[in-house]
């Protein structure tokens, strides 16, 4: 069965030698804005999974994100927390969903599509976001892309309707137990009974030490 003219642009995207010419473009990439609105999708393969079509209406947007954590400003007055958080400080959302929502923001009047990634180097993660207009005729006559006049759908990358955002809310199939938020609070009670976590400290000293009366 011969394969689809998609599924050897995928390979060609997985190839050492295109690592090298996308490597070689992201150079350039750092010189120019942090949106950048494309003619055309860079991963073609990529851009139709997500619903792209080489039609009127549809934006392509190329969005440049910062890696690494957020970090705080260190308080410099008043009594300041035992742990500051000023290091590693981490968003809850990912970086995709962080790149819709910048893209989404620049096009007020645009719907976010999705997105899908196309490279990072050491200081940013690059994503394309497909964008379209539900007021343009030609998507209102598409019955594929109707649904995005109903109302319910304004904002919706705001509201974490597109895959990105439900990624982050935990709405995709399960990895396992390991993968679910009710594991990860489950291992962290434990490891307060155990004393292994920073916090526990403050409820050793709560529970072997007794309470001074009247204070």
């Amino acid at each position: 069965m011969a394969l689809s003219a998609y599924s050897y642009m995928a390979q060609t995207w997985q190839s050492e030698d295109w690592k090298k010419v996308i490597s070689k473009r992201m150079i350039g990439w750092r010189d120019q804005g942090s949106l950048v609105k494309l003619d055309g999708p860079t991963r073609l393969d990529r851009a139709r999974e997500v619903g792209y079509k080489a039609k009127q209406g549809f934006i392509v947007v190329r969005v440049r994100v910062r890696r690494g954590g957020m970090n705080k400003l260190r308080p410099v007055s008043g009594r300041r927390p035992k742990r500051m958080g000023i290091y590693g400080y981490s968003p809850s959302k990912g970086y995709r969903w962080i790149a819709e929502e910048r893209a989404s923001s620049k096009y007020t009047n645009l719907e976010v599509l999705g997105s899908y990634y196309v490279g990072e180097d050491g200081i940013y993660k690059y994503y394309e976001v497909i964008l379209v207009d539900p007021s343009h005729p030609v998507i209102k006559s598409d019955p594929d892309l109707r649904w995005l006049q109903d109302s319910s759908n304004r904002g919706r990358v705001f509201k974490g309707l597109t895959s990105a955002g439900k990624k982050a809310r935990g709405l995709r199939k399960s990895r396992g137990l390991r993968g679910t938020v009710s594991y990860k609070f489950k291992k962290k009670q434990k490891e307060r009974e155990e004393k292994k976590r920073h916090e526990a400290s403050k409820y050793y000293r709560l529970q072997n030490f007794p309470k001074i009366p009247g204070k």
